[in-house]
């Protein structure tokens, strides 16, 4: 049963662990669009990955994986970006609150501090969760979407 469609994407760090959470989505009826890196390269960037992710989801509305060694580099990057609310997840539960709470679309994994079973596990967690109506969630999320607006009614590029 086809469960729906997301983008992953990694630099050199996180390239091992995402190849295998490409499969283990794919074994769970996700389809996964990897934006790169598409092989191993020491020497790549974390904002050109955490750029074309990002595109990608503001674009289509779906939601997008990043993985790199700590996960700040990509998650800092990401956060650039108008229309993405990604943060960093190092188990079920943060990953469950992030979505819950904050509605996150992108979710930074750190491949130098968590398992593959962790990682599976907080992505299953992330993807099964709901952004919480309530209005306290409602009305912070919208104060966040606010400060974006007024950075780029004062000249920031909201979207590179």
């Amino acid at each position: 049963m086809y469960k729906g469609m997301l983008y992953i994407g990694s630099d050199h760090a996180g390239f091992k662990l995402k190849e295998k959470l490409k499969e283990f989505l794919a074994n769970n009826s996700y389809e996964v669009e990897d934006i790169g890196a598409y092989e191993y390269l020491p020497d790549d960037d974390y904002p050109d990955y955490a750029i074309k992710l990002s595109k990608k989801v503001v674009e289509t509305g779906r939601q997008g994986i990043l993985v790199c060694g700590s996960a700040h580099g990509m998650n800092i990057t990401a956060n650039k970006m108008s229309g993405i609310r990604a943060t960093i997840c190092w188990n079920e539960k943060s990953a469950e609150f992030a979505k819950k709470h904050t509605g996150v679309n992108v979710l930074c994994l750190p491949a130098r501090v968590i398992e593959q079973k962790e990682a599976e596990e907080a992505i299953i967690r992330w993807i099964n969760t709901e952004f919480e109506t309530e209005e306290r969630h409602v009305r912070r999320v919208e104060k966040i979407k606010e400060l974006e607006e007024n950075r780029i009614k004062n000249g920031a590029k909201g979207y590179i």
